[in-house]
């Protein structure tokens, strides 16, 4: 099972309540395929970058999924069928959390060894002291 994110944008003029209702249609889509919804953000009302439809406004919704390819090939075709929805974008971020946690592997890794090569700081007094100044007077008779 793979890790993925859809973004999708719905319709300005489309109710909240539909918007609820498509969502849980694609949770039962996710579900019905072998697949788990992890994660629902409603992010609300927005302004397009550019036109789509002839809309400057859309509502963003972004899920968090767990499943095969077929799923998600399953709801972007339910995605392309449905009308209130404008847009939709999925990306398949395993992969990338692979990879940031394996470079925060080596970072802590190489933390380690560059505490490890550094001496230890020594308190201010405690340490080799330059020589002692000598008083004035003596020791600088000049003859």
């Amino acid at each position: 099972m793979r890790k993925y994110e859809v973004i999708f944008i719905v319709r300005p003029d489309v109710p909240e309540e539909e918007v609820d209702k498509l969502i849980a249609q694609t949770q039962g889509v996710v579900g019905g395929a072998g697949g788990t919804m992890e994660k629902v953000e409603k992010m609300g009302r927005r302004r397009l970058a550019y036109r789509i439809r002839k809309y400057r406004e859309g509502f963003y919704v972004l899920l968090s999924l767990t499943g095969t390819g077929d799923t998600v090939k399953e709801v972007e075709r339910r995605f392309k069928v449905t009308d209130v929805v404008i847009k939709y974008l999925s990306v398949r971020v395993d992969e990338d959390l692979k990879r940031a946690e394996k470079l925060k592997a080596m970072r802590a890794k190489q933390e380690a060894k560059r505490r490890r090569s550094k001496p230890a700081a020594t308190p201010p007094g405690a340490g080799p002291s330059a020589p002692a100044a000598h008083p004035p007077g003596a020791g600088n008779a000049q003859a």
